[in-house]
């Protein structure tokens, strides 16, 4: 093996020429000048470029909330979960009379009817004309057959019941049913039924009588749709007999969850709905109930129906059977069930349903036309309150008849039916025509019956009535009932079919007020007379009432006999006494008309009490209920406005209810807040954002608004007097004209079609919420308005109303506002500073002053106001913060926000002062406090808010020259200096300052410079959290900048990165806080500077003269001094985001302004830019799809509230990145990730428009911020950015080289340039970037030859490496350039002096270091690279007449054949000890190239660790240690060095290989030989403190020692004494280990096996013998396995076989195509002279050479025989190095045999059990269980061929052969001395045992006497001994 050559020099040549190249770089030997060669590079490095680099950087801030308001909702209609129910077929087995059909929901848990009635009938035409006389012509919406019911609180108790009516006929509802039960009757009988049908039809056809009724429960057919099959017919369900279900999946819903608001279309009367998942803002479901909105549609067929029993029909009882079809139950089986066949399809109602009727039955978008058959919208009755306000007009009134008790009554009254009617006066004229029909009918009625339950004079009733009631009511309004008995008989034919026989009513307002509830009435037998209405008909027998009807005869003595229910759902009536009271008041104050005195509620109201009763109801309104209070909220809030703004005139004095009306502003405020939990981030109640973005408009505004504004901002109160009003339903999309205010939209983002800042137009109407031409219309009818003055009120002498300014008022009211309304006014700021904000700017915008000066705006007192009221809330949160954070916190934000508005609409420099004055008192309190984290956040935050303005830029009056500039957004002629700062860009050349946070600076650029001044603050302290903070503050900033179109022209955003110029100086001053992630890894090996680690690759490539990446931190301390700043280290996170900041400046700062800038910067300073650089090189760098896969399974897991904050983000700067990322990839950008296509940065200008409202699909990119980002799209940020990032840095370094060029006090900063430039190659990087990497270094090395080959030599190291390893990139052009960047290097090399040995070498060296270490270059590529560098050669006609083409061709071929070393190793990757076989060989090949033996050796040492073998690994350091002395030797004459490899016997007896003698000598002075810094003192010393370490983990202490015994002299050479205590430290801790162990026995170096390998399969192995050394107590069964399963996964299961026994093998007797493997447990062997000196378990395994293994066999071929057969056949095999080696396998060189007779084997085994029983009795301490095993295995009576067996068979008879005598006296002597030792062994254990023990110990003694008895006469035969005696003589 170690004589295999490595191969031949003409076969590497002949392979290598005969390979293939890549393509060659055209014109890369042309000679151009420097200015030549950069100018084509920056060319190059522009080209596909990302303008914009935060569009690919994945900033995901989730902890933090976002700077940006939720943008409110728009106000929208109520509903809950959707289900459209069809009924689509009715039958029954015969089909004699119409059946009509109510439909309804239950909720059977809550007792509670859900919904109101559905009516439908799907009788045929031919039916309905039975009905003919008694049927008007029915309107199309009394057709429907589909009904959509809501459900927003679902439970598994809701039931969907049908009930079923049929024509009143004669008898009981069992009677008419029976013919519906029976079998199929005869065509006679049938006929009959017919007949009597049609009969009752024609008489009775306007009445109805209960007949069926049935129930689904609607939840277990949402669940079971998923698990149904398509199309098949269900088994019944169990709960409802005669129940089956048909499955059908319904077409997808595209787009069902797409969010709509309402909208009227001009000229068409519908409305427009929106989604139902997106209302469910205002109640909390319980469970999750989603699959309501997903599940299949289910087609239903209901089979039975259970007969309606006529005592049963009030709901109480429904629910009880309800409750009964959840569970078995015998209540049902009793009732009847009549067969039939309804079949329904339930499903998820879709958004946009045509032909859809609200329950007012108003028409619904889309409805195309008014044939079609409408589906209708049922009213829901939820069971819980729902917390939303009226948005469309609604006036329904419900009545329910509940029972009737006509008992006493006196005549004939059985068939009772109850007539409805809804009376405005007490004639029958005045009967309105407001009921909704049922089915079939006109779509409204006079009147309405009830069904009549056939001879029951006590009849309940379930029916409903619904009505429409006008908007005025008055108190004649009345609800009438009238009592008929129904004529059922067939002979009263003539008579009359109705009779009357009572009346009741209900008058429908009480004091104004609406009635609702449930009332038991009395009966009166008689017509009420005249002017009945006005009384309440159970007011009779009270006896205060005065008035009395007269003639009035009641039933019963006027008992309540009639019980009914009225419920309303109305918009209009509160029905809350606290509402009514207040509103009524409050129409009372407005009317001018008004007549005193007048009753409200239970109050009479005169002048005197009505200032006093207003605001009694003022303040009582906090008491109003929940539901109420929230559904007339935007009124309520409106009625309080006007009365702060338009304090009421009573008496003719002003009534002031200003600060009463605040105070219940600000009660009901924290009311919603309390009692909603519908809050964003900061704190805002979504219901009173929505109304502040949408209702609210200040009172003057109101009365100028025409009828043509939009509805989104028309005025709550409606234009008649007294009406309570909500928004209109078509009001309810957002006006195109409303844009959203500033907090609303995305930092710096206006309309992207403005290339400057807008107007100052623009700029309100984003808080107005109005148009320009609803502006135009405002200003006008607002300035009449206040020309004109109010009108007039009469009675007050012609004053005039007091006219109150909104948003002054309510800053008066707050300032002076105290006690518990001060405490909830600052609980809620945010309502009140954004209700200010929008008042001031309709102000503006009403008032006609956007074009006035800012400072002549507002008037002063207004300016005091808002500044007492800033320096108020301030001291609140300086005061409070430690207190009540949360509050502080929502009210810090607040504050910053309100600010912020500010700037749009006040004197800048006066809102600069305001936030100056907040920045100056929070300061002041954080220097006097110890731990002030949580104050220093709220500042923080507080700027983010204020640095969040749209125009932030021009805030801070940018580098721009007046000429110019934009034009400001909102010039101020007294701001700030707006005119007088701006600066020309010369400003900035000054050397004073350039790029320091100074004081000019920042007051010179407020907003930016108070940011990056607390940014440097928090960077010197120590909280990362802080850290965190401020730098995601900034980044976002910036981040925005760079996204914003405005900003897209090169010289602008240049100006904007000037703003920025301090964050370079900040980031310089961090350096040694920076965290390139080597940080930890740097902390975790701090503890092992005591003990050296094994070898890594780092360690591997450092020996091969190679230079590793050193971390920022160290470079900041070794090179470059220590920095400024030396506080708490940041996070990943932190300094990945600082840096992004700092390389956006760079990237967009001029060229020319960096170029003089660091021209004149100190050295220091710019050397500090770089080390930045080489941070950021590491922190961009890509990380690989695989790395992102394992950081997304730990995250992305987001709560409720970063979904909420992800939307926000959609609309602002983070989804403005997302979006135009997302376009880039549509549009083409699909190049692999890293890599940068040339069409990135080449956008056309309209694509890259970031705020296209008209354009943005903002759906689809809030739908994916919804769900992790894939790895996909996280690998394609990844890549781009890492590639965008090494292209800036490459653009800074080459802008340094430049200014390194005219300056030469800077030239020394090239090394650290080209230090850069290296680790930049060493990470992974594009095929872009390593493209424009190559040119660079191939540029510096052109310009600064000297520089890698004489100054920066280990550079020169780094550099070859890392090119080789890019020249086996699988990527072609990566290996083209790099293949070029090599040849270069070498001509370069070449022409500084004819010779180019140290890039020769250098390459050698990193070739063997990359193939010995690197698990990734693949050979086939890097044999290309090679002939590609041949071809650069053969093509270079310049030095064609020189040997540098052949010294080229002579190292490619040598490279290629160590290359070709190489592809062996890797075949036998998974094979460790070929592997170590094939490197060990290839170091041999090295034998006269120290450096590269020396990395394969290390290399070596690295594999052993890998596994484990840490002795090998020892030895491979060990000969590292010889190789590096033997050249310092001869290099250095210290006495106390080594002299050689001579020094290391006492080691290892193999290391004398490392001898330097004879041809294998090199000079140590020859260029390029030992040039390693291991070839030092100190580098032979690491190697040394290596091996010891190594050995110690081996747990050989005794080499250890060895080890320090060569380290020890070095240390007192040079007075190290602290190295010198360490190292006898570890002597005596190893020395005791020694003692401990060896006493315990614990020690265990390894088992031995023989290995052969036969069989052709094989190659060189063919033959072959190794030992093999295993870990400790591994059996035979386990290596045989795992070289049995390596080579069968390599040959095939079937070609692999072990050979099981140890015997030699017959290669003639093999099968040729097969694997044979042989394996043999081996024992180290000694002769009997080497025992003397191996005492110790040490020294018998180590410096093993020798190893033996027994074969037991018989003379006849067996095994195994009787004793007398038994031979052995003993095998000694000698290796060829000794044991421990840098190998775990070693080859045998010589074997002997040795064969044992039968007598022999005994002898040695009594010897060995002789030898057992002799260290069990001397063992210290004594082990009794030990010595009495050994002993029941000696003279046990079970022993079978025991020594007693022994003796017999051997001792019995005498040898025929004499020649025999003295082996079988020997065994004579071994018995005997076994004989002693046993008694020996007995007396022990005699003194050992305890009394349990003794009855055994007596068993023991019998045994042995018994076995000396039959062994003495055998051991003293007379014979043998004669035979002895004469064979002496």
């Amino acid at each position: 093996m170690e004589g295999t050559p490595r191969g031949s020099w003409a076969s590497s040549i002949f392979d290598l020429q005969n390979s293939q190249s890549d393509p060659l770089i055209p014109s890369l030997l042309d000679r151009f000048p420097a200015e030549e060669i950069d100018r084509q590079n920056e060319q190059q490095r522009v080209e596909g470029r990302h303008n914009n680099i935060f569009t690919v950087f994945p900033y995901n801030d989730e902890e933090e909330p976002l700077e940006k308001r939720a943008i409110a909702e728009v106000p929208k209609e109520h509903f809950g979960h959707r289900l459209l129910v069809k009924c689509l077929t009715l039958k029954f087995e015969i089909e004699i009379e119409p059946i009509f059909a109510v439909m309804a929901l239950y909720d059977a848990k809550e007792k509670k009817k859900i919904s109101e009635n559905f009516y439908f009938d799907l009788n045929s035409d031919q039916v309905k004309s039975m009905l003919k006389p008694h049927m008007a012509y029915p309107d199309i919406s009394t057709l429907s057959r589909s009904a959509v019911f809501s459900i927003t609180y679902p439970s598994s108790d809701v039931f969907l019941v049908i009930k079923l009516e049929k024509v009143l006929q004669q008898g009981e509802i069992t009677d008419v049913a029976e013919p519906y039960m029976k079998e199929a009757e005869s065509p006679k009988n049938r006929e009959k039924i017919r007949q009597t049908a049609r009969y009752f039809c024609e008489k009775l056809g306007a009445y109805r009588m209960p007949f069926a009724w049935t129930a689904i429960n609607l939840m277990s057919i949402v669940n079971g749709a998923g698990s149904l099959e398509r199309g098949t017919e269900g088994t019944p369900d169990k709960d409802s007999p005669g129940t089956s279900f048909e499955q059908r999946r319904t077409s997808k819903l595209e787009d069902s969850f797409r969010k709509k608001s309402l909208t009227a279309i001009a000229g068409f009367s519908g409305l427009q709905r929106s989604s139902s998942l997106d209302r469910r803002t205002a109640w909390r479901e319980e469970g999750d109930w989603s699959s309501l909105d997903t599940f299949r549609a289910v087609t239903l067929t209901v089979s039975s129906f259970f007969k309606q029993e006529g005592d049963r029909l009030k709901d109480e009882d429904l629910y009880k059977f309800l409750m009964d079809l959840k569970r078995p139950s015998s209540v049902l089986k009793k009732l009847k069930c009549i067969p039939g066949a309804l079949k329904l399809d339930i499903s998820p109602a879709p958004d946009n349903s045509p032909y859809c009727l609200t329950p007012e039955l108003h028409k619904v978008n889309p409805y195309p036309d008014a044939r079609g058959r409408p589906t209708k919208e049922i009213e829901e009755f939820p069971t819980r309150e729902v917390f939303l306000p009226h948005t469309t007009y609604k006036n329904l009134l419900y009545i329910y008849p509940q029972c009737l008790n006509f008992s006493n009554r006196p005549g004939s009254s059985r068939n009772i039916a109850v007539k409805v009617q809804f009376m405005s006066g007490e004639d029958e004229a005045s009967s309105l025509k407001v009921i909704f029909g049922k089915s079939s009918s006109p779509e409204f009625l006079k009147e309405a019956y009830t069904a009549v339950t056939y001879h029951n004079k006590s009849p309940d009733f379930y029916e409903e009535v619904k009505i429409k009631m006008p908007p005025h009511l008055s108190d004649n309004h009345h609800l009438l009932f009238t009592f008929y008995h129904i004529s059922c008989q067939r002979k009263q034919e003539t008579g009359p079919v109705e009779t009357p026989v009572g009346f009741t009513w209900i008058p429908v307002l009480a004091n104004g007020r609406l009635q609702v509830g449930e009332f038991s009435l009395p009966v009166s037998m008689e017509k009420p007379p005249q002017s009945y209405s006005m009384l309440s008909p159970d007011s009779f027998s009270k006896p205060n009432i005065g008035v009395q009807l007269p003639g009035m005869k009641w039933v019963d003595g006027h008992k309540g006999l009639f019980t009914v229910t009225l419920h309303a759902s109305s918009s209009v009536h509160t029905q809350d006494p606290f509402l009514d009271k207040f509103l009524s008041l409050c129409h009372a104050v407005e009317d001018t008309n008004r007549v005193l005195p007048t009753r409200i509620g239970e109050v009479r109201i005169q002048e005197s009490n009505l200032e006093q009763e207003l605001k009694n109801s003022v303040q009582a309104l906090s008491q109003a209920q929940p539901e109420p209070l929230v559904t007339f909220l935007y009124l309520i809030l409106d009625k309080l406005i006007s009365l702060i703004v338009r304090p009421p005139i009573i008496a003719g004095q002003i009534v002031n209810v200003g600060q009463s009306s605040f105070e219940a502003m600000a009660q009901i405020v924290a009311r919603l807040h309390t009692m909603l939990d519908s809050q964003d981030a900061h704190g805002r109640n979504s219901l009173l954002a929505s109304y502040i973005s949408y209702v609210f408009s200040t009172p003057q505004v109101d009365q100028s608004v025409s009828p043509g504004s939009s509805p989104g901002n028309m005025p709550s109160a409606m234009a008649g007097p007294g009406s309570y009003a909500t928004i209109s339903r078509s009001g309810m999309q957002r006006p195109k004209s409303l844009n959203l205010m500033p907090q609303h939209r995305n930092l710096s983002n206006s309309d992207p079609d403005l290339t400057a800042t807008p107007s100052p137009d623009e700029e309100v109407s984003d808080l107005t919420g109005k148009g320009q031409s609803e502006r135009g219309q405002l200003r006008a009818s607002f300035r009449q308005s206040m020309a004109e003055g109010s009108p007039k009120v009469e009675g007050l002498g012609g004053r005039l109303p007091n006219k109150k300014i909104f948003h002054e008022e309510l800053a008066l009211q707050w300032v002076v506002s105290s006690g518990s309304v001060r405490e909830l006014a600052l609980s809620h700021s945010w309502f009140f500073f954004e209700l200010m904000v929008k008042s001031m700017a309709q102000y503006l915008a009403a008032t006609d002053k956007l074009e006035t000066p800012r400072k002549m705006r507002f008037p002063e007192r207004f300016l005091d106001d808002v500044s007492a009221l800033i320096g108020m809330m301030t001291g609140d949160i300086i005061a409070r913060y430690s207190k009540d954070l949360q509050l502080i916190q929502h009210l810090n934000a607040s504050l910053a926000f309100f600010l912020t508005d500010l700037l749009s609409l006040m004197d800048r420099g006066f809102v600069f002062n305001l936030i100056k004055t907040y920045c100056k008192q929070v300061s002041g309190k954080i220097a006097s406090l110890a731990n002030s984290t949580t104050l220093t956040t709220l500042k923080l935050e507080f700027l983010r808010v204020v640095c969040s303005h749209e125009h932030f830029v021009v805030l801070n009056l940018p580098f721009i020259a007046p000429a110019s500039r934009p034009a400001s957004p909102c010039p101020s002629i007294s701001s700030s200096t707006s005119q007088s700062s701006y600066i020309s860009s010369s400003t900035v050349t000054d050397k004073g300052g350039v790029g320091e946070l100074s004081v000019e600076f920042r007051q010179q650029h407020f907003p930016v410079g108070m940011l990056l001044s607390e940014l440097s603050v928090v960077l010197d302290g120590e909280n990362q959290n802080l850290h965190r903070q401020a730098i995601n503050a900034l980044l976002n900033l910036i981040a925005s900048h760079d996204c914003d179109p405005r900003f897209s022209d090169p010289e602008i955003r240049s100006h904007v990165a000037k703003l920025y110029l301090p964050i370079i100086g900040i980031v310089l001053d961090s350096l040694t806080q920076l965290n390139d992630g080597t940080t930890e890894q740097k902390n975790n090996n701090k503890g092992q500077e005591e003990q050296p680690a094994p070898i890594n690759q780092s360690v591997a490539m450092a020996i091969a003269g190679t230079s590793v990446y050193r971390p920022a931190s160290s470079y900041s301390l070794d090179s470059m001094g220590q920095q400024s700043r030396s506080s708490a280290q940041l996070t990943q996170e932190c300094t990945r985001n600082l840096l992004m900041c700092f390389l956006w400046v760079i990237k967009n700062l001029d060229r020319s302004f960096l170029r003089q800038w660091w021209s004149e910067m100190p050295f220091m300073r710019l050397s500090h830019v770089l080390e930045v650089l080489m941070v950021a090189v590491s922190c961009f760098e890509y990380r690989g799809k695989r790395k992102l896969k394992n950081l997304s399974s730990h995250s992305f897991k987001k709560s409720q509230d970063v979904k909420s904050r992800l939307e926000e983000a959609i609309l602002g700067g983070v989804g403005a990145r997302s979006e135009m990322l997302m376009r880039r990839k549509v549009s083409g950008l699909g190049v692999p990730a890293g890599v940068t296509s040339p069409t990135a940065g080449g956008m056309a200008a309209d694509t890259r428009l970031r705020w296209r409202k008209d354009l943005t699909t903002w759906k689809e990119l809030s739908e994916q911020a919804d769900r992790p980002r894939d790895t996909e799209s996280q690998a394609f940020m990844q890549g781009n950015l890492a590639a965008e990032a090494n292209m800036i840095i490459l653009d800074t370094l080459e802008l340094i080289v430049q200014t390194v060029l005219v300056s030469d006090s800077l030239q020394s900063l090239l090394g650290s340039v080209l230090r850069v430039l290296l680790h930049s190659l060493a990470c992974n990087q594009s095929t872009y970037v390593l493209q424009n990497l190559f040119a660079t270094q191939r540029a510096i090395v052109f310009k600064f030859p000297e520089l890698l080959f004489e100054e920066e030599t280990e550079q020169c190291a780094d550099l070859c490496l890392r090119l080789l390893r890019h020249c086996s990139s699988c990527i072609s052009n990566t290996r083209s350039h790099s293949s070029a960047s090599l040849y270069l290097l070498m001509r370069q090399n070449f022409e500084i002096g004819n010779n180019f040995a140290r890039v020769k070498m250098q390459v050698t060296m990193s070739l063997s270091s990359l193939v010995g270490s690197s698990q990734s270059f693949n050979e086939e590529y890097l044999r290309r690279s090679l002939k590609t560098i041949l071809m650069y050669a053969q093509e270079d006609a310049e030095l064609q007449g020189t040997t540098f083409p052949e010294q080229v061709r002579d190292l490619v071929f040598n490279l290629h054949m160590i290359l070709s070393d190489t592809v062996k190793m890797k075949e036998f990757q998974e094979d460790p000890e070929m592997l170590l076989d094939l490197m060990y060989r290839i170091a041999k090949g090295y034998q006269n190239s120290p450096d590269l033996r020396l990395t394969w050796l290390q290399n070596m040492a690295g594999k052993h660790t890998e596994r484990g073998n840490h002795a090998e690994a020892a030895q491979c350091l060990v000969h590292s240690a010889a190789l590096v002395a033997e050249y310092l030797n001869m290099l250095e004459d210290k006495t106390y060095l080594p002299i050689g490899c001579v020094s290391f016997q006492n080691i290892s007896s193999n290391v004398l290989e490392e001898s330097a003698v004879s041809d294998d000598v090199v000079s140590p002075d020859e260029e390029g030989i030992c040039t390693g810094k291991y070839f030092t003192e100190l580098g032979l010393v690491g190697l040394l403190e290596q091996a010891a370490y190594a050995f110690s983990m081996a747990q050989m202490y005794e080499s250890q020692n060895e080890t320090y015994k060569i380290l020890i002299p070095i240390h007192e050479a040079e007075r190290n004494h602290k190295k010198l205590a360490t190292i006898h430290g570890k002597l005596q801790e190893a020395f005791q280990q020694i003692i401990k162990q060896d006493q315990a026995g614990k020690r265990m170096f390894g088992t031995f096996f023989r290995v052969g390998f036969y069989g052709s399969k094989f190659g060189d192995l063919d033959g072959e013998e190794f030992v093999y050394k295993e870990p400790a107590i591994t059996k035979l069964p386990e290596i045989a396995h795992r070289l049995e399963s390596f080579y069968a996964d390599r040959f095939g299961q079937d070609l692999v076989e072990v050979i099981k026994d140890s015997s030699p093998v017959d290669s003639s007797r093999l099968h040729p195509n097969k694997a044979y493997i042989q394996l043999t447990y081996v024992e180290p062997y000694f002769d009997l002279y080497e025992m003397k000196d191996r005492i110790s378990y040490f020294d018998k395994n180590y410096n093993l050479r020798r190893f033996m293994f027994a074969t037991p066999f018989t003379k006849d071929g067996r095994a195994h025989g009787e004793l007398t057969e038994q031979y052995k056949r003993k095998t000694i095999l000698t290796t060829i190095n000794a044991f421990p080696y840098v190998k775990t396998r070693v080859s045998v060189i010589h074997r002997v045999e040795i064969v044992l007779s039968p007598v022999e084997v005994a002898i040695e085994d009594i010897q060995k059990k002789t030898k057992e029983l002799f260290l069990a009795t001397t063992q210290d301490p004594a082990d009794p269980k030990m010595l009495q095993m050994v002993l029941q295995g000696c003279i046990g009576t079970t022993v079978n061929q025991g020594p007693l067996e022994v003796a017999t068979a051997f001792l019995t008879d005498l040898p025929d052969d004499l020649s025999l005598a003295k082996h079988y006296n020997k065994l004579r002597l071994c018995f005997k001395d076994f004989s002693k030792k046993c008694s020996d062994a007995l007396k022990k254990n005699r003194s050992l045992i305890g009394p349990d023990q003794k009855e055994y110990q007596h068993e023991l003694e019998r045994n042995y006497r018994r076995f000396v008895e039959r062994l003495m006469p055998l051991v003293n035969d007379k014979r043998i001994i004669n035979i002895m005696r004469n064979t002496r003589r």
